[in-house]
Parts: structure tokens; sequence; C-alpha cells
């Protein structure tokens, strides 16, 4: 095909500015973007068992089945959405590793309850937390994110030979906690000030990692 005095035609392809995604591309990721928000807010509000691929479907204002198409079953899209709303504190292993391993233990709570003490982190790890409490579904994602990108990369940073056993045992402590004070709200805890919980929980984290 040509253009004007034989020209060759400059086709609607070619005409697109490079590097600009195509329309269809740029509206596949803002409608999986809107399906993990409101997969979010839908499992924060009513839990795994009563969140429904419809009901998040409906709250993305798509199709059920454009939910299946970019996730799959709701145990796929609850995979999806946590691990965007955990990835903050998948940056633990990070602070591990950021000093002398006697300090480790601080370090790691400090890192843990800065999270949890934001509201706005706080939030999405709390509809987190209460679906895996809840149903055993969740219970087994949760388990599988935990153990493949947090305690792992912690394992590895300690470097013992009980490492991972060590690891377990400090997040379970620091989870513990986080569950009294976050989502039961146990008094006096649920009100302590966050410095005089990481003083008195670090050392504690801190034998789990390194005490002999």
């Amino acid at each position: 095909m040509t253009g004007p005095e034989g020209a060759p035609a400059v086709s609607d392809t070619t005409a697109r500015k490079r590097g600009r995604p195509r329309r269809g591309e740029s509206d596949a990721a803002g409608t999986r973007d809107r399906i993990l928000a409101a997969a979010r807010e839908e499992f924060s509000e009513r839990g795994y068992e009563k969140t429904s691929v419809r009901g998040i479907a409906k709250a993305a204002g798509v199709d059920s089945a454009l939910v299946h198409h970019y996730f799959g079953t709701k145990e796929q899209v609850f995979a999806a959405s946590i691990e965007v709303a955990f990835a903050p504190a998948l940056n633990a292993s990070d602070a591990v590793g950021e000093g002398p391993l006697d300090g480790v233990g601080e370090r790691l709570t400090r890192f843990i309850f800065g999270i949890w003490e934001n509201p706005t982190t706080r939030t999405p790890l709390l509809a987190i937390v209460r679906s895996a409490v809840n149903n055993e579904t969740a219970a087994a994602v949760f388990r599988r994110l935990i153990a493949s990108q947090l305690l792992r990369r912690i394992a590895a940073q300690v470097d013992l030979p009980d490492a991972e056993l060590r690891a377990e045992l400090a997040a379970a402590q620091l989870v513990g906690t986080a569950m009294l004070r976050y989502v039961i709200k146990v008094e006096p805890l649920a009100s302590a000030d966050p410095e005089q919980i990481i003083a008195r929980l670090a050392p504690v984290v801190q034998g789990h990692l390194t005490g002999a």
C-alpha cells in the first residue's frame, strides 16, 4: 500500500508512538488493579468465607468471568491480593541483614511493629490475619506466603544449623503479640506504648534467632 506520490503508507501501528502501550494492554492492567483493590476490600470487610468472586466482580465493576480470567479461583484471587498487601512485611528479611547479628532481634521487632502501627499497612494485614484464622484455605495460602517469602529469607540471613526453626519461633513471638494487640485487643497490651513492647519483645526474638 502506498501514500501520496508513491510513498509507503504509514499504518496505524507505525504511527503509534514507540513505547506507548496498546490501549488494550493498558485497559487490562487497569482492570487487574481494580479487581485486586476490590478483592482486598471485600476480604477485609467480609473475611474469606463470606467473600465471593461475584461480589469481588461487582465491587470492581466487571463481569465475574473477568475475575476468573485474570486470577482463576477465589483462592488464587486471595493469594494475589494478599501478596500485594503483605509486600511491606516481606522486606523484614532486609532488616535482619542490615547490621550485626547481635542486634537482629531489635531490628526485626521494630520493623514488624512499625508496619502494624502504620494504619495504611495495618488494615490489609488485619484482613489477612482474620481470614487466615477463620478459614483453612486462607490459612494455607498465608502459610505458603510466610514460609516461602519471609521465613526462609530470614533463616538464610541467620545462617545457623536450625535457622528455619529459629525463624519460625521468632515469627510466632511477633505474630502472637500482634494478634493479641491489634486483633483481639487484649489490655493492657493493646494500649501499651510501642517502644515499651519493642523493648520487652526484642530480647526474646533475639534469643530465638541467635541464642544457644
